[in-house]
């Protein structure tokens, strides 16, 4: 049966249609910069690859950009929708009621739209993926799959907040964790590849969002990004890490309203606000140019991620391996040497020239006598929801 995959980021749309339970891909597309007059649609199967820039201002243009392609004459790779018999959909914050992959009922969709306030750059592109799909594929079963799901391993005493009792129990605040389907595939691709099913791993996921997760034996038992995906690592758009006060001082001081915060913090902070960037690919280039403000940004984002994992490291008493992934993590030779270096006290060592290698694969780039195994692993999350999809339908 053939799958059809939507992972709707904050920015941009991943799409595959694959072949289950074969685990053939029969196309894939990416649609980028989604908002940008100079956005970017990619698309191919095995006899052809097609790319067109044009302006594609929200998702739902970019979803309906999306069926043409899959459906052109020249190189699409279905005649009619009536041919796609399951949708898996990313879904990114499912609350604390998904903790696994669920069927897409009206009921559910109202809970992605109740949620939309904890990932405000998120459901709401979740949500429109999923209710276009209907239209356009009327006969195919909706499943989601939640980044939340992953990390309900997480023990509370790293999940809870030292806030009143009664916040964590009766309204269920707590810290839920995103990305989780992205480090769930490449951890256990990890596993595998080190042979030690007991393995302390930190994952850490560098894209336009950015996390870290401690992943003992397998489970998720510490991560960046809390109650909503906004809070860890410096990200395209969104601050991470900020001292609480500094909310309250912009309201009460500065003036703000509470969703002049939440806009300031959410799309106008991070690497865009330190730069007027936000695509890396964009700062590295500056910041080769002599940008002072790009170079100490892209300073700031690695020494971030260093402390992550300097604390992963203590929570976890070791850590046998470092996974990057993601569109940074797998790219970005540059970030990951800025991470790794001075980091010998761990066992840390980098590897320069493998790690200017372009990866397509997973890859070790640490140095023979490292003892902290540095692996790039490429992402899959809409393989990892087809498994979950075909293991729903099939009954496994």
């Amino acid at each position: 049966m053939n799958i059809l995959i939507l992972n709707a980021g904050s920015s941009s749309i991943k799409y595959q249609v694959i072949e289950m339970p074969a685990q053939v891909i029969i196309c894939r597309g990416l649609i980028e910069r989604i908002g940008a007059e100079d956005a970017k649609i990619t698309h191919e199967n095995d006899s052809k690859k097609t790319s067109e820039v044009t302006e594609i201002l929200n998702h739902k243009a970019g979803l309906e950009l999306m069926v043409s392609m899959l459906t052109n004459n020249e190189f699409g790779v279905i005649s009619s929708p009536e041919e796609i018999k399951m949708i898996g959909h990313r879904v990114v914050h499912g609350g604390s009621n998904f903790t696994s992959i669920t069927l897409i009922t009206d009921e559910v969709k109202d809970e992605i739209k109740e949620l939309i306030p904890l990932a405000p750059l998120h459901n709401p592109a979740n949500l429109e993926g999923i209710l276009m799909a209907e239209e356009v594929f009327p006969e195919a079963t909706q499943v989601a799959v939640f980044d939340t799901a992953f990390h309900q391993t997480i023990p509370d005493i790293a999940a809870k907040y030292a806030i009143p009792n009664r916040f964590f129990g009766d309204e269920n605040i707590r810290l839920y964790g995103f990305h989780g389907t992205s480090h769930k595939y490449v951890s256990e691709r990890a596993i595998t590849y080190l042979g030690k099913a007991g393995s302390k791993i930190i994952s850490i996921h560098l894209g336009n969002g950015c996390s870290a997760t401690a992943i003992h034996n397998g489970k998720s038992v510490d991560h960046s990004l809390g109650f909503a995906p906004s809070n860890g690592l410096i990200m395209g758009t969104r601050s991470g890490d900020v001292d609480h006060s500094v909310i309250f001082y912009l309201v009460e001081t500065l003036g703000y309203e509470l969703n002049e915060v939440k806009a300031l913090l959410n799309k106008q902070s991070g690497m865009l606000g330190l730069t007027g960037f936000s695509d890396l690919r964009d700062i590295q280039r500056e910041a080769e140019s002599g940008n002072a403000d790009c170079k100490l940004a892209l300073e700031m984002n690695a020494y971030r991620v260093k402390k992550y994992i300097g604390a992963y490291t203590a929570a976890m008493n070791g850590v046998d391996a470092i996974i990057f992934t993601a569109g940074i993590g797998e790219n970005s030779s540059l970030l990951r040497q800025m991470v790794c270096s001075e980091m010998d006290y761990f066992g840390i060592k980098l590897d320069n020239v493998k790690n200017k290698q372009r990866i397509d694969y997973i890859s070790e780039i640490s140095t023979s006598n490292s003892s902290v195994k540095i692996l790039v692993i490429p992402t899959n999350e809409e393989l990892e929801i087809a498994k979950q999809a075909y293991d729903l339908f099939s009954g496994n």
